[in-house]
Formats: structure tokens, sequence, C-alpha cells
């Protein structure tokens, strides 16, 4: 397999393997990857790809080197034992990533998600070559082995000090004990390996995982706190005749992003609620609103682009309501680019999103969500747009380009002090 440079060795500032399991949008973490691919490149640097083989991928001219495509739904028998295996140690990613890091030399590898489809193993190609690495956590899969600390709609912490048997008792991953007990033996064959040592750094895009990392044993020493970013220039909004007249909430229709605690919240209430997205509780929440006649709430399925823009640009205020431990949520940092007001949960990251923009309410309680957005509403004129200026001043200070490259290169510096 022959690898066509980025740039010429004269030009190329740096070589940075980054990793990440999905080479196409699938989420918030692979929205990152590529906007810092396209930010390092900017700067003159080589990203070099490693990642899963799939139709859906962004072109690569390192694909050849991408693992062939694993699916963990349906298949035979021997499939579904093979996937097990390649879950705990995947071998086919070890040899292709070994072969890629000596045709490439990368100076630095930046990880991202990699567990499952790729496995842990590459971590011992890692550990062979001495190869200054860091690692966004853009999840908690690190710490917890179904990577959000929650199962059956309730947070739980009960695998800290490595006791993820907790994990198989409680069926943690999609409410299987076959499924669990795999990771289950993941995370034990890992730890007693020490597999993630070889990480120098982890980066988390909030205070909140750093602090939750250091408090599951990971050294304070090895965790930076670098939030993420948007590198596109504010986009133009269309006003609408409904604007400002609605509270938004867009994103994923699932349990933990709380979002029959918000429509509750909006029951018996003359307030109006768009809900923008797609997810596994879709219909069943369209028919708890029709049931319970609540004619203020409306579904707009998924939107992108200019049309999801707009929805966003001429919100009230956009609504975070999650029950599980956030991390640093593209919607909102989306929210405050475009200078909306946050009434977000006081759980996992979202608190620092909300700095004189908004108002935070007990997670899970339609109650207190209810009374903040009553808050919002007796705003006069002028306090809303002091509001909406405090969420674009968060939005610069914090979620920009610049200062994320400035961030970065700080970390990557420390491991290679050629780096600029």
């Amino acid at each position: 397999m022959k690898v066509v440079a980025f740039c010429d060795s004269e030009e190329c500032k740096m070589k940075i393997l980054m990793v990440n399991k999905f080479h196409y949008i699938k989420g918030g973490s692979e929205t990152y990857y590529f906007a810092l691919k396209r930010l390092l490149e900017e700067r003159g640097h080589q990203v070099i790809d490693f990642s899963m083989q799939d139709e859906k991928n962004f072109l690569s001219e390192y694909s050849d080197y991408f693992v062939r495509n694993i699916s963990y739904d349906g298949g035979t028998a021997l499939t579904k034992a093979q996937a097990a295996m390649d879950i705990i140690y995947s071998f086919e990613a070890k040899r292709k990533f070994e072969s890629l890091v000596l045709a490439t030399k990368p100076d630095l590898i930046h990880l991202h998600i990699f567990q499952h489809q790729l496995s842990p193993s590459i971590l011992d190609v890692i550990r062979k070559y001495k190869i200054p690495t860091v690692y966004t956590a853009h999840d908690l899969k690190m710490i917890c082995l179904n990577y959000k600390m929650m199962h059956h709609s309730s947070i739980c912490e009960e695998c800290k000090g490595g006791k993820y048997y907790h994990c198989a008792l409680n069926r943690c991953v999609k409410e299987s004990f076959t499924k669990s007990c795999i990771n289950v033996v993941e995370g034990y064959f890992h730890k007693l390996r020490k597999s993630y040592d070889v990480i120098s750094t982890v980066i988390t895009p909030s205070m909140f995982y750093k602090e939750k990392f250091e408090d599951f044993g990971v050294n304070g020493d090895r965790g930076v706190h670098i939030p993420n970013f948007l590198d596109r220039i504010k986009p133009t909004v269309n006003k609408t005749s409904d604007n400002k007249k609605y509270y938004l909430y867009f994103g994923r229709l699932s349990e933990e992003k709380g979002v029959f605690t918000l429509v509750k919240a909006f029951k018996n209430t003359s307030w109006n609620l768009y809900i923008v997205g797609t997810g596994p509780l879709a219909t069943e929440l369209e028919e708890y609103v029709k049931q319970n006649d609540i004619s203020n709430v409306s579904f707009f399925g998924f939107q992108s682009g200019q049309k999801l823009i707009d929805f966003i640009g001429n919100a009230k205020a956009v609504i975070l309501p999650s029950e599980w431990y956030e991390n640093g949520p593209y919607s909102a940092i989306e929210a405050l680019q475009m200078g909306r007001p946050i009434i977000g949960a006081q759980i996992g990251g979202i608190p620092e999103l909300v700095d004189h923009n908004g108002f935070l309410f007990e997670s899970g309680n339609a109650d207190s969500l209810n009374e903040q957005i009553r808050k919002l509403e007796a705003l006069n004129s002028k306090e809303y747009v002091e509001f909406e200026k405090a969420s674009e001043q968060l939005f610069a200070l914090t979620y920009s380009s610049e200062v994320h490259y400035q961030k970065l290169s700080e970390v990557y510096k420390k491991l290679v002090p050629e780096f600029k």
C-alpha cells in the first residue's frame, strides 16, 4: 500500500496520525474530528487518517489501511464470536495500524473514539514505537464500559475502582448480559495489561469530565481540559414570523437526553416548544404529546444546513435537558455562536455553558425546568439582550478555532517540542 503525502517533508510542519472509528459525520465526536483535521491542515500539518471502512466514509488517501467494516447487529454465531473477540483485541486493527505507522512515521498520534471497532489493540503499536500520544475523551469509555455512566435511565458509578463486574450484573450494555460480559472481559483485559498507560495526555472537552476521570483514578497530571470548537464563521439567520416566540430543543431523541422531562415542563403552559431531531423515542414522544393534548409542542424531525440554522437563530432560548453526564455538546456551542440564551440541566458539563447567559435547573425535574423558563420569560428587553451578548462572548472566549488551536498547541508542544 502506497501513501501519497499531503505535503512534502520540507513543507509539512508536523505529521499527526488521527484515529477515529468512523470516517463520516455520525455525531459530535466526528464533527470535532473533521473540524480539527481542517484546522491542522490549514496550518500546514499533515493529518493521517486511521478508521473503519464504510460506504458513507469521506475520501481518504489512507483508506487502504482502514479495517474492514464491523457491525455488531445480526450475523451468524461465528461472526458474532469474531466480533466479540475484536472488541477485546483486534489483530486486524493492530496489523493495519502498525503498517500505517511504518509507512507514514507520524510525529504524534491523536486518538478519538477507537474502542470496539478498532479496539485498544492499537495501543500496543504505540507502546512498541514509543510515539507521543494524546486522547480526546469524547465519552467516558476509558473509565465506564458502556461509555456514559448510565443504565436503565439512571446514573451509575458502580464500576469505580475497576469493579467492572457491575457492568454484567446490571446488564449495562444494551440491556444484554452477553454483550455486557464481553465488555467486562475487555475492561479487565486492558486494565491488567495497563493498555491505556501509553496515552500521555487525556483531553476532556468539559472540566466535569476531567474531574470525573481523576475521581476514577486517572492521574490528574495526564488530564487537560480543552473545550470543543466550531470552525465556521457566524452564520446568517433568516428571520421568521415566529422569531423569539418559541423555545428549542435540537438533538437526539433518546432517554439520556431528558426529552420527556422537557415536554412535561411545557404541559399546561402557553409557551411554544419546537423539537428538532429524531431518535428511538420519537414515536413515543409524539404519542405522549397527542394523548395529553399538549398542543404547544411541535415536532420537526431531522433538520440540517440553513433550515437548522434558522431554527436555532430564531429561538427565544435553547434548552439542554440532559439526564446523563453530558460532555461538551455541539448543540450548545452552535447556540452560543448565534447568541441564544441557554436553559440547561445542572449535570455533567452543561453548567460550563451557562455564564450570565441563561439559567440552570435540576436535571430530570420538570417543575424545576418550568421555573427557570418562567425566569427567562420575566426578563425585560434589556436583560434579555444582555443574555444574548453573554452567549456570544462566551463563544468567542472559549469555543473559537483560534482559542482551540492555541490550547491544543500547548499540549502538543509538551510532547513534541518542535510543534509550531
